[in-house]
C-alpha cells in the first residue's frame, strides 16, 4: 500500500504486539496437522504509545478486526511459513494504523455558477409551461 504525502508514519513496538502462532485452517496433507505455521496478532489500541487521536479514530473505525474491548485481532495464514505469516500480520496492523493516521481533508462549500443557475430556472420555467398545458380543453 503507498501512503499519501502528508500521512504520518507510526512505528510500532514489538511489546506492544501479541504474536502466537496457531494451526492454519484448511487443506494441505498430513504436515497440516503437525505445524503451527498461521500467526494471531493482538494489539491493544487503548493502553498503545500511539497519539491519542490516532486511537480515537481506530476506536471508531467500523472494522471487523477490531473488538468492542478495542483490541485489534489479525490472523495471518497465507504463507506457508510462520516468518512470513509474522510480516504478513504487521504489514496488515501498520496498513490499519496508516489508514487512521490519515489527516482528514477538509469540505470546501462551492456554489453553482451565474450560468448554471439562470439554466435551472429555464428549465424549471419551460417544464411548467409543459405542464399548464395539459389541463382540460374548453371549447
Amino acid at each position: 500500500m503507498s501512503l499519501p504525502m502528508n500521512t504520518p508514519v507510526y512505528t510500532i513496538p514489538e511489546n506492544e504486539v501479541e504474536l502466537s502462532a496457531i494451526r492454519a485452517q484448511g487443506a494441505g496433507g498430513q504436515h497440516v496437522n503437525k505445524v503451527s505455521s498461521a500467526v494471531h496478532l493482538r494489539f491493544d489500541i487503548r493502553a498503545s504509545s500511539l497519539p491519542d487521536e490516532v486511537k480515537d479514530k481506530l476506536l471508531a473505525m467500523s472494522d471487523q478486526r477490531i473488538t468492542a474491548d478495542g483490541v485489534v485481532v489479525i490472523k495471518a495464514q497465507n504463507s506457508r511459513s510462520q516468518e512470513g505469516n509474522r510480516a504478513d500480520a504487521m504489514a496488515r496492523l501498520h496498513e490499519l494504523v496508516a489508514l487512521a493516521a490519515k489527516p482528514v481533508k477538509p469540505r470546501r462549500a462551492t456554489k453553482p455558477s451565474f450560468s448554471a443557475r439562470m439554466q435551472r430556472i429555464d428549465s424549471k420555467v419551460l417544464r411548467g409551461q409543459t405542464k399548464a398545458l395539459r389541463g382540460k380543453v374548453t371549447d
